[in-house]
């Protein structure tokens, strides 16, 4: 099997390059005829064997790619994988262009579904990011012993073997046509075949990719070495160039600030992510803030080697002040070179004498990525902290399934879904505070009931109701720490069962004490009752006595995290309001479920159930005052919590999904729910109700929206209620400042339809007790 670069091979391709004027830039003006160099994307011969192909690129799916002795190598034969430039697309259809690379098929592949490139993939909002996961485009390449191109193929002059390079030339014809040429080369510079196809200029426009297999027997993931690419090269005026697209190797950053109200101080913990990287490569990064116009160095972290995140801690930081910060890796190559890469953002100072601003988002489903409405508006608003309670991914994330077992691959496959969510977000991320906690989607699960970390006991047939967990304990904690590692410490540590980790803990900031739940990480499985419906955890029956349901010895948010909401519920230090984020509202309020008509009377899957838990962690948080902000229902509601009479506890405000993909809706009224008391503003749904499980919920607002139609993703992301919440805190008027934007807005212009009908609200924060003003 070949696997070095021939030397040979390589001063024939610098001829073939120089021939069609994508010489590389080292050769000089002199080498070629033309005045412009031929611009190389990889550095894939230089690179250190490792997954990250290179910030210049997206592999789909990343599991699948490595760097392999200076080739980008599919490990698998399954059709239709990837590799996307994120620096260069198409996008001038009456400018020329050659693209060239180097391929090699390893001998003995069992299936070959052909290789080559792939031009003019995009989504219908044609973005760089977006183009990555969309299908289309036109093929270019060798497949069995033809040339293809588009709908055209040619016969190769001889049968192919070893290395090969491929070079597509494009240029515009008069009209709406576009010529492409594909020619394929011996290594000994030989001409072995080429074929032309006219294109509509349109088609041409989106992402240009290599591409392994354009066709294979089975898409299941079947592991073997197939095609390898390198020396990628591009040229010509209808070609856009730009750098900033760039994604890694460090992808983003998170960090926080909390007062630890002891002799640390304030303490800044920082993580930053990579790409996964190889034995080979630099393991450390380095932490950099500016004061007074001089960069400091304040320390380097190794970055942890399953989840590839390294993470700063640093005590006694001086709150006073806005510092800016990079984080920065160093990267050598295999000819000694070292490539310097920066992250940059600003560590803010600790807001003081003015309200605390701060956006909350939950579940991103990824028909609507990289959801800029949403994205762009966190950038205007600015807030001082951004808080995202779970569902950062979904298991169909980026296409090509899941990997269950074993926990490398597994780890991989979540590392590729997870980077979407920074890729995303990371503009808003890295200039402010963020606290970033995991759900069920997340862990691969579409439910999940903790168990206290166990394993599930029988993972066959799905997991979305069944109790445990389903994925290693491995890839568990990596998905923790990818999340959390840079929240402040736990408030106990202590692993629970597999030697699983927790998160749960607190935070001071602005003036506002935060607690940090797990909520479903000691939740006790459906699988203990019976809800008398085909699906342990759903009640499909409107006159099922729900009480039943309702069993001793049932955990909700478990001992350890009760204990921990009533210690800190008693602990006023350093903060006068409070703040709880979970994963999701301790109610049951939606009454419909995936499809409009699909009536749902309880969901064990809400924070509703166990109802005893329930009404126990109810009655432990009211000391508190806090206001609960949650997501995970992909239904925005404002709902009181009562225990022992209606409207005597605190509020919940559970914030819109940025991207709505099971739909919910709360309706009531049309089931025949009985209320009382419905708000002044008169909506319908709303007042107090018991809910589906019994319990005593006050209804003020609910985002119930259409069914989702639009083919564009936004438009239809709008149409599903997506969106995201805003909270403003006055700790001096003691208040809470409750705004739900819907997601095709600008959140800064003032206009009232932005928002769900029954927002925005402010409310006191003893009313969070059951004092109540709003009506």
């Amino acid at each position: 099997m070949i696997r070095r670069i021939s030397r040979r091979f390589s001063f024939k391709l610098l001829s073939s390059l120089a021939f069609f004027g994508v010489a590389p830039r080292w050769l000089g003006a002199a080498a070629v005829e033309t005045p412009s160099a031929g611009d190389r994307l990889d550095r894939w011969d230089l690179t250190n064997d490792r997954v990250f192909l290179g910030g210049g690129f997206w592999a789909n799916p990343m599991e699948d790619w490595r760097i392999n002795q200076g080739w980008a190598e599919c490990i698998v034969s399954s059709s239709n994988r990837s590799v996307h430039s994120l620096t260069h697309q198409v996008k001038n259809a009456d400018g020329s262009f050659a693209i060239s690379v180097r391929l090699a098929r390893p001998e003995g592949l069992s299936q070959d579904g052909g290789a080559g490139f792939r031009i003019g993939v995009r989504s219908e909002i044609d973005e760089v990011k977006s183009n990555c996961f969309a299908g289309g485009g036109i093929d270019a390449g060798i497949r069995g012993d033809q040339l293809i191109l588009g709908r055209e193929a040619s016969p190769l002059a001889e049968a192919y073997s070893g290395e090969c390079l491929l070079i597509l030339r494009g240029s515009p014809t008069e009209g709406p046509r576009f010529e492409l040429e594909l020619t394929a080369s011996r290594s000994d510079g030989a001409t072995i075949g080429s074929v032309k196809f006219q294109a509509q200029k349109q088609a041409i426009i989106g992402n240009i990719a290599l591409v392994s297999q354009f066709r294979g027997t089975s898409k299941a993931r079947q592991e073997e070495s197939a095609w390898r690419f390198s020396d990628w090269r591009v040229s010509g005026d209808g070609i856009s160039v730009n750098p900033g697209q760039s994604f890694g190797p460090i992808l983003w950053s998170m960090y926080s600030l909390s007062d630890s109200r002891g002799d640390e101080g304030f303490v800044m913990k920082l993580s930053a992510l990579t790409g996964p990287l190889g034995a080979k490569d630099n393991p450390c990064v380095e932490l950099l803030v500016e004061k007074e116009g001089i960069w400091e160095s304040l320390a380097t972290a190794a970055l942890d080697p399953d989840a590839w995140v390294a993470t700063f801690r640093i005590p006694n930081w001086n709150e006073k002040s806005n510092y800016p910060y990079k984080v920065v890796y160093k990267e050598t190559l295999a000819n000694s070179e070292v490539i310097t890469h920066e992250w940059a953002g600003n560590i803010r100072s600790n807001p003081e004498g003015r309200p605390l601003r701060i956006a909350a988002l939950t579940c991103q489903n990824d028909y609507g990525f990289p959801y800029a409405p949403v994205a762009d508006n966190l950038v205007k608003l600015d807030p001082d902290l951004l808080y995202f309670s779970g569902d950062q991914i979904y298991e169909g994330h980026g296409g090509f399934g899941v990997i269950r077992k074993p926990a490398e691959p597994a780890i991989l496959n979540y590392l590729r879904k997870f980077y979407q969510h920074g890729w995303a977000f990371r503009e808003a991320m890295r200039n402010a505070p963020t606290i970033c906690i995991p759900d069920d989607h997340d862990v691969f699960q579409g439910n999940y009931w903790g168990e206290g970390g166990a394993p599930m006991a029988d993972p066959e047939g799905g997991a979305s109701s069944k109790g445990g967990y389903i994925q290693p304990v491995k890839m568990v904690n990596v998905v923790h720490k990818t999340n959390t590692a840079h929240h402040p410490e736990a408030f106990d540590p202590t692993p629970v069962e597999q030697g699983m980790s927790v998160y749960y803990g607190e935070m001071v900031y602005g003036g506002v004490g935060f607690a940090i739940l797990g909520d479903r990480q000691f939740k006790s499985g459906p699988e203990r009752v019976d809800t008398g419906s085909a699906r342990a955890d759903h009640v499909l029956d409107k006159d099922f006595d729900t009480a039943t349901l309702d069993k001793e010895g049932l955990a909700l948010l478990g001992e350890r995290q009760e204990m921990f909401l009533d210690a800190w519920g008693d602990d006023w230090r350093g903060h006068s309001m409070k703040v709880l984020f979970s994963q999701t509202l301790f109610a049951n309020a939606a009454t419909h479920h995936g499809n409009y008509d699909g009536y749902l009377k309880a969901d064990l899957d809400s924070g509703s159930w166990p109802q005893t838990p329930r009404n126990r962690a109810v009655g432990i948080l009211r000391k508190s005052m806090a206001l609960h902000v949650n997501g995970d229902q992909h239904l925005a509601t404002l709902v009181q919590y009562g225990v022992d009479k209606q409207r005597d506890s605190n509020w919940s405000f559970c914030t819109p999904a940025i991207a709505v993909g099971y739909p919910r809706w709360w309706r009531p009224d049309e089931v025949g729910m009985p209320h009382s008391n419905r708000p002044a503003h008169g909506g319908p749904n709303t007042g107090e109700y018991l809910d589906g499980l019994g319990n005593k919920n006050y209804v003020f607002a609910v985002g119930n929206t259409e069914v989702g139609k639009a083919p564009n993703r936004y438009d239809k992301a709008h149409e599903k209620g997506s969106g995201f919440g805003f909270v403003t805190v006055d700790t001096e008027a003691r208040t809470y400042r409750l705004e739900a934007f819907r997601f095709l807005v600008d959140a800064t212009d003032g206009k009232a339809e932005n928002q769900f009908p029954g927002w925005p609200l402010t409310i006191h924060q003893t009313e969070n007790r059951g004092e109540n003003r709003v009506g």
